[in-house]
């Protein structure tokens, strides 16, 4: 990516979901207590002040965080509805692989040059809030020699830049309320590294899509259906391909043996990363799943709803209609799902007529 923060023509001031890759980062994700929504709200608008207090002590090391916010929270935090496509995160549940859908109410997505500045970051926002919340997940993610992951590949080549990195992760006009907004998804990942180094370099490559050492793409022709590359590419009917930003970091420990890659990615519309990973552990066609899969876990998975930084520090609602019994929330509730009231939400977002995401056109390219 070599977007900077970009400011928008209808004068919201987005999120710094976007910029430079930076070599370290903290993922903070919390759940909030019943009864602290009120106070974490006025906390979120705190947030980039903090951020410019620590990060005033090194402007050069580019101290940022971006602040998600997840569907059952926004239920209970704001009286106006939740952004179109903000819902819980959907499982994905192959024959043999699954991703989980995991607690998680905010998501904190601190990044720096310097791992010092993300560590203060962090402890200042849990010393604000931490009577409020609890950490659910947390992770320090670190650059791994030539933007590789921990199985030594570059990671985020695909990743698109300039304008197409502000079409693919900033919501657009089509959607003016959340304009300028993002959702993102994240997931924590741990692999098997012993089975994936028993692999030659061959078998490995093969399960890419791509060479090791050079970073090139096989051949179309010579993309297994199983591979990674095949099956995160996302076209619509007419060829047009869809892409998302990934941030993924590195995290590990020697005296645990725990070695993963978090994956982050932001997007515009999240369907387009609910169709990579229902490639990746379903199948496309069923049962093709993604062969990275037998040599990583997927451990949490989040989908969380990036406001623009003045929504934030405003979020412009009627206080008086900020009830616990408001109409409006039930009503929108009721159009969210059609299932029984003791349905959970994680099960209504899973549920479909149809089985399908929902999400029109969009499927894999088949090269």
């Amino acid at each position: 990516m070599t977007v900077q923060n970009v400011a928008l023509p209808n004068g919201r001031t987005p999120q710094h979901v976007l910029g430079p890759p930076a070599p370290s980062a903290i993922f903070l994700v919390v759940t909030v207590h019943p009864g602290a929504e009120a106070e974490v709200k006025d906390f979120l608008g705190d947030v980039s002040g903090l951020v410019r207090t620590v990060g005033f002590r090194s402007r050069e090391d580019h101290l940022s965080c971006v602040t998600g916010i997840g569907a059952l929270l926004w239920d209970r935090m704001y009286s106006i509805p939740r952004p179109a496509q903000l819902h819980p995160f959907i499982e994905q549940r192959g024959d043999t692989h699954t991703a989980p859908s995991t607690p998680g109410d905010i998501l904190f997505h601190i990044r720096a040059r310097r791992i010092d500045l993300c560590f203060e970051l962090a402890r200042l926002i849990i010393g604000e809030i931490g009577s409020l919340v609890d950490v659910v997940d947390e992770v320090h993610g670190f650059r791994y020699f030539d933007e590789r992951d921990i199985l030594g590949f570059v990671d985020g080549t695909e990743n698109p830049d300039d304008q197409e990195a502000i079409d693919s992760a900033y919501v657009g006009p089509e959607d003016p309320d959340c304009e300028g907004g993002s959702y993102v998804i994240v997931q924590k990942y741990t692999h098997e590294m012993k089975d994936w180094e028993s692999l030659s370099v061959e078998d490995q490559e093969a399960a890419f899509g791509r060479h090791k050492l050079s970073d090139m793409e096989f051949d179309d022709d010579d993309k297994a259906a199983n591979s990674h590359l095949i099956l995160n590419t996302i076209e619509d009917e007419d060829g047009t391909e869809h892409k998302i930003v990934r941030d993924n970091m590195v995290f590990g420990s020697v005296e645990s043996g725990e070695y993963g890659t978090y994956f982050i990615g932001y997007a515009g519309d999240p369907s387009v990363t609910e169709q990579m990973l229902e490639n990746m552990f379903i199948g496309d066609p069923p049962g093709t799943y993604d062969r990275i899969l037998d040599f990583s876990t997927a451990e949490t998975g989040n989908l969380f709803y990036v406001p623009t930084q003045d929504f934030l520090e405003d979020p412009g609602e009627d206080e008086d209609a900020a009830t616990d019994d408001d109409t409006g929330r039930a009503e929108v509730l009721a159009e969210d799902s059609t299932e029984p009231a003791d349905q959970t939400a994680e099960e209504a977002a899973r549920d479909t007529s149809d089985g399908s995401l929902g999400i029109g056109s969009l499927k894999r390219s088949r090269q």
